[in-house]
């Protein structure tokens, strides 16, 4: 006769998972995990996210909390590592008083998290993660992803490139090295061979994450004369290649394309006409974010507290704040009016959607999100003393996704140009 043997430390796992699947008493407070990154190079990116947390917090205790309970967000700092990311996530999810995450800004991140969530029974939101892998081959139940990914925001590029400048044929493409720079790679060239398969790809440069000199790279650019230069660098990374590759005129000899580059437009003259946009819709100056007192009121107290206005990472932390305070109050309203278990907080999160500051956030049956593409070129502004966002387009975040089940590069393979006829044109969103 065989016999269960089972660790203390198993038994104590079991029993918490199956008391916080209960459940539960109104808490005096909700406690929440952030995730991002507060130090290093990437903090440039990330402290942005923690600050909207932030100013979040605030907003919704001010407005009563969610259900009469305020909010308390403890905030972790990415740069410490997968190991130390993990193991802090796992210490947080241990407590009964959190019951979602919202995790994390690395891909590297989301994908080790990923599945300690599926363990644990944590609703995670991933609020940055823009890996297409992370709902690739697998199933996840309580991770949610509203905020778009890799698929739609980098054909989104390739497409308004072509729209604006049908001619091209030389394109140049530096990203940072590691799987977000080598993933949008793959979908860039894949989004060409679809759209304009006679585009030659000139030169694929991969610069360390941190790098503090460009010039080899700009070097390299500048002769390979492309017509069009693809860019996902991003953070402090972004800011120290564009003002070495400004003196320098690269930005103007050849059509830049900076796909995070509305996060360095307040603190750096971009030349007029750069391609620019932001991973999905979190544009503060968009015509629909405008159009909403709430954004604007957000924007305008962000800028009070923190000096300067929001960048699209401080919009999708907010949006992310948005989707888990409707969850909440979703699974308060089918229970009865019962504070929900974690449980009843994933089912609420399932294909859930509802507004936000600069859209709406819907996802799918495999818990990814369907997100708009915004993208436009930089041009002065009347109000502000920096560059803004022109000649934008908005594109249906769901008509770039690869279908659910179906390999996203197989599927960009099966575009044609005839694709980009059925797309809006450039300007139509202003």
């Amino acid at each position: 006769m065989k016999h269960i043997v089972r660790t203390a430390g198993t038994l104590m796992a079991s029993l918490v998972l199956a008391t916080q699947a209960m459940a539960q008493d109104k808490p005096e407070q909700i406690d929440v995990g952030v995730f991002t990154f507060t130090s290093g190079a990437p903090a440039a990116y990330g402290q942005p996210g923690a600050q909207g947390a932030e100013l979040m917090v605030d907003l919704i205790n001010a407005a009563g909390g969610i259900d009469g309970v305020p909010l308390r967000a403890t905030i972790v700092d990415e740069a410490q590592g997968a190991e130390g990311v993990i193991a802090e996530y796992r210490r947080l999810a241990g407590e009964t008083s959190y019951q979602v995450m919202i995790a994390a800004l690395s891909s590297s991140n989301c994908l080790a998290l990923a599945p300690v969530a599926e363990q644990m029974q944590m609703p995670t939101i991933s609020w940055n993660c823009d890996t297409h892998q992370l709902f690739l081959d697998q199933q996840l139940d309580y991770t949610f992803r509203p905020n778009g990914n890799t698929i739609p925001e980098f054909v989104a590029y390739v497409a308004y490139l072509l729209q604006v400048n049908p001619d091209i044929e030389r394109v140049a493409i530096i990203n940072p090295d590691y799987a977000f720079g080598h993933d949008a790679a793959e979908i860039v060239k894949a989004a060409f061979r679809a759209f304009k398969p006679d585009v030659e790809i000139v030169a694929e440069l991969f610069p360390s994450l941190g790098a503090s000199s460009y010039q080899t790279e700009v070097s390299r650019l500048s002769a390979a004369r492309p017509d069009a230069i693809f860019s996902n660098l991003w953070g402090a990374d972004l800011e120290n290649f564009v003002r070495q590759a400004q003196p320098r005129g690269l930005l103007t000899q050849s059509q830049t394309v900076l796909a995070l580059g509305e996060t360095i437009l307040q603190r750096i003259d971009l030349p007029d006409g750069v391609i620019v946009g932001m991973l999905g819709d979190g544009y503060w100056l968009t015509p629909d974010a405008q159009a909403n007192e709430d954004t604007v009121a957000f924007a305008e107290e962000y800028a009070t507290r923190f000096g300067e206005y929001p960048v699209f990472p401080t919009m999708k932390m907010a949006n992310s704040f948005m989707v888990m305070k409707a969850a909440y109050e979703a699974a308060i309203e089918a229970n009865n009016g019962e504070w929900p278990s974690r449980d009843e907080i994933a089912a609420a999160l399932e294909g859930i959607e509802t507004a936000t500051f600069t859209g709406t956030a819907r996802l799918r049956e495999d818990n990814d999100g369907y997100v708009d593409q915004v993208i436009g070129v930089t041009g002065p502004s009347d109000t502000y003393d920096f560059s803004v966002i022109t000649n934008m387009v908005r594109y249906d975040g769901e008509a770039l996704m690869a279908p659910l089940g179906e390999d996203p590069i197989a599927w960009i393979e099966t575009l044609t140009p005839e694709f980009l006829e059925t797309l809006p044109e450039p300007g139509s969103y202003n």
